[in-house]
């Protein structure tokens, strides 16, 4: 053998000799092996065991001796790299790649999938299709999978991917196999098109339970429940995962979420035990239908399962009684919570705040975060600010909203912003709340605008009012009708009707029309 090939295999026997056990299934006899054959093997060794990055100094061994290792070598030293989560090495191993098989681009591909990093995933691939080499269905699922993904990339980037992948099939006659077709009906729902997905759905020979269960929340997600119905009906090998589509999709309307209680029922007649997805969804339908008796049935029978330690479904339970005003058994689930987070902590301090006990939840507020040194998020911040408005409480609001960013670092949001306006607006302190809306640092929405405009009213401001009104209107001409209400209404109580008379034309010419008024009480309605 030559003299670089001698050193190598030298190289390799001692390397092998010192990092792997005796009971390791080689042979012996290394010197009837030849070389890269034994160099194949023991990266082939490092990759299948625990710890692949100790194989690395075989790379090492390798560059040193001047060996220019084949194809399979170098793509072994690819994948290893890959297992070690090197992908800055295992790239280098690509691009010095002489020979660029597919199988190295769909490891490459891989491995930053893996690692999140999408945008260099979808990169690789265009150079595959640029390189003239054809992707297989591998390729293409993994691309796929990227495409349901806005990690690191924009998502216009990925809208289209879809069909994109979908001509890459039909140009090259791969294989439309389940997988692959599961694979891209969830990429075209996941990027809103549902139609799409249900095209490659109906030519699938077997339909299997995972396609159906992604179609169905597609179309639950666009409010197409007949379809979703056509889909469920004809799956015929149901599972937990497909009842759970059509009850969570059932459960975010007041107008459907008496359907997510059927097939929740009808679910367990055919004997699949809820799991915690389920239970999520049907405590969200009681919120919706402010349904307190059945939301009950449903926490004795979440007691009985291992989901009833669960935080998520505890923050779920607390957000249900206290959308049905029941705010005593509320906190007795907080209270008895194994673990609370930030979104348990929101969830109590927000029914307080909303069902009339402001001083409560601006006492759990300040207990969270110094008893228990629980951050408030986004929302809390909201649910406090909520409380300190209704309670009137106008110093301490200002503290809390100064507080996001100058203790939290939290930038406020507008939400915070027409909070804040409806504060001091309820306070009677509508200059304070104009100054505040023309120091913002970003141009003030539709909400805050509407926010001025309610407390005008309240305290019979017309002037300031219709300064309100006519910025809401600049905004958004049509899509708030409770705006031109409440300016009507401001001017109708001072006795203006002839500004009324002006408004109300102005509303007919632009098609507004006053929404009609409802209520609801939740019905003693039991599983």
């Amino acid at each position: 053998m030559n003299n670089v090939v001698y050193k190598l295999f030298q190289s390799c026997r001692r390397f092998h000799t010192s990092q792997i056990s005796t009971h390791q299934p080689f042979p012996q006899n290394h010197d009837s092996i030849p070389p890269s054959t034994f160099l194949s093997n023991t990266l082939q060794h490092y990759i299948n065991s625990q710890t692949p990055s100790h194989g690395q100094k075989l790379h090492s061994h390798i560059l040193k001796t001047g060996f220019i290792p084949n194809t399979n070598i170098s793509i072994k030293l690819l994948i290893l790299y890959i297992k070690s989560n090197s992908l800055r090495y295992a790239r280098q191993v690509f691009d010095d790649l002489h020979d660029r098989t597919l199988s190295a681009y769909n490891y490459m591909i891989g491995g930053y999938l893996k690692k999140g990093q999408v945008h260099d995933s979808l990169e690789l691939f265009h150079r595959l299709l640029l390189s003239g080499e054809k992707p297989d269905g591998f390729t293409l699922s993994m691309i796929l999978k990227a495409s349901t993904s806005t990690l690191g990339v924009n998502v216009a980037m990925v809208h289209d991917l879809g069909r994109m992948v979908h001509t890459q099939i039909l140009k090259c006659d791969v294989e439309r196999d389940d997988v692959l077709c599961t694979a891209l009906i969830d990429s075209y729902v996941k990027n809103g098109r549902v139609g799409y997905g249900r095209t490659v759905f109906d030519v699938m020979s077997e339909k299997n339970v995972i396609s159906s269960t992604s179609l169905i929340s597609g179309y639950m997600n666009k409010g197409c429940f007949d379809d979703a119905e056509c889909i469920f009906g004809k799956t015929l090998d149901k599972d937990v995962v497909v009842f759970n589509a059509m009850i969570e999709g059932y459960s975010k309307t007041y107008e459907c979420a008496m359907r997510s209680l059927e097939v929740y029922i009808n679910m367990q007649r055919f004997n699949f035990r809820p799991n915690l997805s389920t239970f999520a969804s049907v405590i969200g339908a009681c919120s919706v239908l402010a349904a307190f008796e059945i939301g009950q049935q449903v926490q004795t029978q979440l007691m009985k399962t291992p989901f009833f330690a669960d935080v998520k479904l505890g923050s779920a339970l607390i957000d249900m009684y206290s959308k049905c005003g029941r705010v005593e058994d509320a906190r007795r689930v907080f209270d008895h919570m194994f673990e609370k987070n930030v979104f348990s902590w929101t969830s109590m301090i927000d029914g307080y705040g909303k069902n009339g006990f402001p001083d409560e939840a601006l006492d759990l507020f300040s207990k969270m975060q110094i008893e228990y040194c629980v951050a408030p998020n986004f929302v809390t911040f909201l649910s406090a600010l909520s409380a300190c408005a209704h309670a009137g409480l106008v110093d301490k609001g200002w503290e809390i909203f100064q507080s996001m960013e100058n203790e939290y670092r939290l930038k406020p949001g507008m939400e915070h912003y027409a909070c804040m306006v409806d504060l001091l607006g309820r306070a009677g302190r509508l200059n304070q709340a104009w100054e505040f809306i023309t120091r913002m640092p970003e141009r003030p929405n539709s909400d805050v605008w509407a926010a001025l405009l309610s407390s005008c009213r309240l305290h019979e401001n017309i002037e300031m009012a219709k300064l309100a009104a006519n910025e809401l209107f600049k905004l958004n001409a049509s899509g708030r009708p409770g705006a031109y209400v409440a300016l009507s209404n401001t001017l109708a109580d001072a006795g203006k009707w002839e500004s009324v008379s002006e408004l109300r034309e102005v509303m007919k010419q632009r098609g507004i029309a006053k929404d009609t008024a409802s209520s609801w009480v939740g019905a003693n309605t039991a599983c």
